[in-house]
């Protein structure tokens, strides 16, 4: 009689090839971000990402779409930094801001935040904003969700402020919202960084001193 045979049965373990995609879909996002910012977003095409990337064609239509979500993809990728689906509110850095408690605190952390999101996506921001305002209508909406997307996180911090007592006096929290969009704007970041040479240090400092002298309290 032959001797049983044991199957050694092992379950499918996909973590390697989730992490492959994630690693290939910021490449991707860098690229993207990089041609765009060189070339401008009408002569970027799909062909071009994908052998810069060194991917398919296809690939780049199955994964992200067409080129107005592939270029807002490649946006969201690089302001969070990774592929990895969790919200930017539930980062530890934004977790941290929300559980500070004091106002001049505050806004030396989202100042830290906002430097670290805007090195990352202010150059591609800049120049998609650029070509809508120009009239390229692919990037109408885009334009729109960019700057309605940053007038949330404008809103988080102004509120967060307000709910701290921290707001100077006669200061709504819709107007700090509003100065807060303004001075993040990534054609702020551009002027500055982009044109004028400033480091990500000096950035950040400015941005925090204005934004304390222009928002808080200085009583508190």
């Amino acid at each position: 009689m032959e001797p049983a045979v044991k199957e050694s049965v092992r379950s499918y373990d996909s973590s390697g090839r989730v992490r492959s995609s994630r690693a290939r879909q910021l490449r991707v996002a860098e690229v993207a971000g990089l041609l765009i910012v060189k070339q401008g977003y009408a002569r970027t095409t799909m062909a071009d990402v994908a052998a810069a990337a060194e991917v398919s064609v296809p690939w780049l239509y199955k994964v992200f779409g067409a080129k107005p979500l592939l270029v807002k993809r490649a946006y969201d990728v690089l302001l969070a930094g990774d592929a990895d689906p969790v919200a930017l509110a539930q980062r530890p850095a934004f977790r941290a801001l929300a559980a500070e408690t004091d106002p001049r605190r505050v806004i030396e952390r989202y100042a830290a935040i906002s430097r670290d999101l805007i090195s990352r996506v202010g150059p591609l921001a800049a120049a998609l904003l650029s070509a809508a305002h120009s009239g390229d209508a692919d990037l109408a909406d885009l334009a729109s969700t960019i700057s309605r997307e940053r007038l949330f996180g404008a809103a988080m911090v102004s509120d967060h402020l307000a709910e701290l007592g921290g707001l100077a006096p006669g200061m709504a929290p819709k107007q700090a919202r509003d100065v807060v969009w303004t001075l993040i704007s990534p054609e702020v970041y551009r002027m500055l960084a982009l044109e004028r040479g400033w480091s990500g240090r000096q950035y950040e400092l400015w941005l925090t001193g204005i934004l304390s002298a222009a928002l808080l309290d200085p009583g508190k």
